[in-house]
């Protein structure tokens, strides 16, 4: 009898040890996927001369690329706007959202459009199939390039932290000291999100931790 409660314990300890490591290990790849930035664009260092978007001639210019079904760049979005208000009058802006190739219009007009666009100071376009994603060479959703006046790449890179979540961070430091100082101690940063030109059952699948 004494036997059989000693089993009892030892294989009611071995299933809490098991079910601790379980735990364990969905929080080490959770944090692992929050934390790991996505590919890194490298865009040119003057402004595209091709590009349909206006660059401005008394300012300076900000570009965000999103993909307009990644819920990462929620976060993206609102940084976006608390940046805009710290840069009032410093800063004209633009969110590009990319349609890729073959899907109908109005597909990129998701939540994140509404939000973007509800930003005093920020133009909202679409990009269909990615030509503007890729005149700014940019590949991840939330990248933000910003030029100044004279079409000089002042900054590139993301304004969050981690994957979907907001808070004070260094890219949008940044630019914020490079709009009210001139000058900022880093000039690029990682970007947290999904490929910009994926569908958006692709981007959905990879982002789902961003809604947890």
């Amino acid at each position: 009898m004494e036997s059989a409660n000693v089993m009892k314990r030892i294989v009611a300890v071995a299933s809490g040890l098991v079910w601790a490591a379980a735990i364990l290990a969905g929080l080490w790849i959770s944090w692992g996927y929050e934390n790991t930035p996505g590919i890194a664009g490298v865009p040119p260092s003057q402004w595209p001369a091709d590009s349909e978007v206006q660059l401005a001639a008394d300012r300076a210019t900000l570009v965000m690329l999103a993909h307009p079904h990644c819920p990462c760049s929620r976060a993206s979005i609102d940084e976006l706007s608390l940046l805009m208000t710290r840069g009032q009058g410093r800063v004209t802006a633009y969110v590009l959202f990319v349609r890729p190739a073959g899907l109908p219009d109005g597909w990129e007009k998701s939540d994140l459009w509404h939000s973007a666009a509800a930003i005093p100071g920020v133009n909202v376009l679409s990009d269909a199939g990615g030509v503007e994603a890729r005149r700014f060479q940019a590949t991840t959703s939330g990248d933000v390039v910003l030029y100044d006046s004279q079409g000089r790449l002042l900054f590139s890179g993301g304004i969050t932290g981690s994957r979907g979540h907001s808070g004070d961070n260094v890219g949008r430091s940044s630019i914020v000291a490079l709009l009210t100082q001139g000058t900022a101690e880093r000039t690029q940063t990682f970007v947290f999100g999904c490929p910009l030109l994926d569908s958006s059952s692709k981007c959905d699948r990879e982002a789902e931790s961003c809604n947890q």
